[in-house]
């Protein structure tokens, strides 16, 4: 399935901290996911990837996976549920491109375009199509995606990324 079914909703998750409960960032994320799925339906999830930080810095490397989801919350409300559950699991949002114990983003809804506003939710994420730590699991579950605004394919986006923006399936 990918977006041009129309209802595809993707799910951008990464980690590069400890969290106190968890051995590792990635068992961090498996967690997230599983609260995740108490309150939409996780559908599939990508490969995990280990992923250089952007921008390039000392901070460590990210684990990273796309997931997509069923749901009948509206965008607004389903972005309003993962920030829930960043704050579950201990985010404090500091400073942009900090390292962080869990994010959680809201990538494409239904292939869906809103302006940001405070307090709703951007669509398609704004960064998305910058950033490889995003479309390389993204590329794993919809190969022929298409970005909502630009309508460039996935393969092109990836295509331009610059070297240092590395990302690795493990």
């Amino acid at each position: 399935m990918d977006k041009a079914d129309g209802r595809t909703i993707f799910i951008g998750a990464g980690a590069n901290m400890a969290h106190p409960n968890y051995s590792s960032p990635r068992e961090t994320m498996v967690a997230a996911l599983l609260e995740l799925g108490r309150q939409v339906k996780v559908l599939r999830h990508s490969s995990w990837y280990r992923t250089a930080p952007v921008p390039v810095s000392d901070q460590p490397w990210y684990v990273n996976i796309v997931a997509e989801v069923a749901t009948d919350l509206s965008a607004d409300d389903l972005l309003q549920t993962l920030h829930a559950i960043e704050d579950l699991f201990g985010r404090v949002r500091t400073v942009p491109n900090a390292p962080r114990l869990i994010d959680l983003d809201l990538l494409d809804y239904r292939g869906e375009i809103a302006a940001p506003a405070p307090g709703r939710a951007t669509l398609p994420h704004p960064r998305m199509a910058d950033r490889a730590f995003v479309l390389r699991p993204l590329a794993d579950l919809a190969p022929d995606w298409r970005h909502p605004i630009s309508g460039k394919s996935i393969q092109s986006l990836l295509a331009v990324l610059p070297p240092e923006q590395e990302a690795h399936r493990f």
